[in-house]
C-alpha cells in the first residue's frame, strides 16, 4: 500500500568466516499503514504498548501499539517483529513509532514494568521523556508483582516507592483517560489470533487483512434527524447495516452527545481514511539487495525427545569393532525384538 513504512534491519551471513553479501538473516521489521498513522491524529493522546510471543517454527515477539477512538473502539497502529523483548528491540520499536505514527507532544504511554521498555523510554534522545511524553504503569502487572513479592507489612514500603503518577489516577493529571491497564493491548489477540504462526511475510499480510476490514466495519449512519434543533441520532453499525453497535443522540447547537464526550467529529475522522488495495507483487519496484533469509539460529527444537547436554567423556565412546549387544540378554548375535527369553517369556505366559 502506498505509504506505508517498512524498516527492516538484518544481521550478517558468514560462510567460512567470510560475509556472504548476496545474503541476509532477518533480524527485526516495524512497519505501519497510512490509515493507521492519519487515525492517530484524532485518538485519544495514549497508546498501550505490549508483546506477544510468536508460535511458529521460529521463536521471537510481536510488539504492538494499540490506541483508543474517542468511542472506545481499540485500534492497532503500528508492528514490530524482534528476537524477544530487551532494551535494544523495545528501543527499535519505540523510536520508529515516535518517528512515524506518535509524534504528538505530551502523549501517554502505558505498558507494563518491563526493564527493556524503561530502558527505551528512559533514553535521552527518544523523545519519550517529559514534557513531550510520560509513562504509566499497567495496575495489573503492578499488582501482580505486589503479590508475588510481598507477604508482610513491607508492601507499604515497596508501593510507596513507585512514583504515585506512574500508578494512580489522583496523580495522572488527566492523561490517562480512566485506563489502569494494558487490557487495550491483551484484546489485539482476538484480532490477530491465528496469526502468530505464520511467516513474516504473511503476517504482515494479516495484519493488513484485518485492519482493513476493521476500517470497513466503523459505519455510522444518521438514523434521526432534526431540524430545527439541529439534532439527530447517529448509530454505530456493521457494514451491512444489520446490526447495530451503539446509537447516540447529537447536538449541533449546544456540541453535546449522549455518550459523555463530544467527540463525533473526531470519531469521523478516525476512521477516514480506508485500506486500499495492495499494489500486485509484479508491479513492485525492482529489488537489487540482499536476499533476506531466516536465521537458524531462531528457530524452534523440534518437537520429541530433547537434546541430551550432557557431557561426554571417552567412557560413553562405543567401540565399533564390538557386536552390539541385546538390551534385554545382553548377549551378542541378537535384538531385543529376536531375544530368545523374549519368545520363551511369551510361551510360559501362554500356558
Amino acid at each position: 500500500m502506498p505509504g506505508s513504512v517498512a524498516i527492516l534491519r538484518t544481521s550478517p551471513v558468514r560462510v567460512g568466516g567470510q560475509v556472504d553479501e548476496t545474503q541476509a538473516y532477518f533480524h527485526r521489521l516495524f512497519w505501519t499503514f497510512p490509515p493507521c498513522i492519519e487515525a492517530f491524529r484524532h485518538c485519544k493522546p495514549l497508546v498501550s504498548i505490549d508483546g506477544t510471543h510468536l508460535y511458529g517454527k521460529y521463536g521471537g515477539t510481536l510488539l504492538i501499539a494499540i490506541a483508543q477512538d474517542g468511542n472506545s473502539n481499540i485500534l492497532p497502529v503500528a508492528f514490530a517483529l524482534v528476537e524477544g523483548e530487551n532494551a535494544e528491540s523495545w528501543t527499535f520499536f519505540l523510536s520508529h513509532l515516535r518517528q512515524h505514527v506518535t509524534p504528538q507532544p505530551g502523549l501517554l504511554v502505558i505498558s507494563d514494568r518491563h526493564n527493556g521498555i524503561k530502558a527505551a523510554l528512559e533514553a535521552p534522545d527518544g523523545g519519550w521523556l517529559p514534557p513531550a511524553a510520560y509513562r504509566a504503569f499497567c495496575i495489573r502487572h503492578v499488582a501482580a508483582n505486589f503479590a508475588l513479592t510481598f507477604k508482610d507489612p513491607a508492601m507499604c514500603e515497596w508501593a510507596n516507592r513507585i512514583d504515585y503518577s506512574l500508578w494512580t489516577q489522583h496523580r495522572d493529571d488527566g492523561r490517562r483517560f480512566g485506563h489502569m491497564t494494558t487490557n487495550i493491548s491483551e484484546c489485539v489477540n482476538s484480532i490477530l489470533k491465528g496469526v502468530r504462526n505464520l511467516p513474516v511475510s504473511s503476517l504482515v499480510k494479516a495484519t493488513y487483512g484485518r485492519l482493513a476490514k476493521l476500517f470497513t466495519a466503523k459505519c455510522f449512519a444518521v438514523t434521526l434527524y432534526d431540524r430545527d434543533n439541529s439534532e439527530f441520532t447517529v448509530a454505530e453499525t456493521t457494514p451491512t447495516g444489520s446490526f447495530s453497535l451503539g446509537s447516540y443522540r447529537v447536538s449541533l447547537a449546544s456540541r453535546t452527545c449522549d455518550c459523555g464526550v463530544y467527540q463525533i467529529s473526531s470519531v469521523f475522522s478516525v476512521y477516514r481514511m480506508g485500506f486500499t488495495p495492495p499494489i500486485p507483487e509484479g508491479f513492485w519496484p525492482p529489488y537489487d539487495g540482499p536476499t533476506v533469509i531466516p536465521d537458524p539460529a531462531k528457530r524452534r527444537a523440534r518437537e520429541g525427545r530433547p537434546r541430551s547436554t550432557r557431557i561426554r567423556t571417552n567412557m560413553d565412546e562405543a567401540d565399533p569393532n564390538q557386536p552390539k549387544r541385546c538390551g534385554l540378554c545382553r548377549q551378542p548375535g541378537h535384538t531385543r525384538r529376536s531375544c530368545p527369553q523374549l519368545g520363551g517369556s511369551s510361551h510360559t505366559g501362554g500356558q
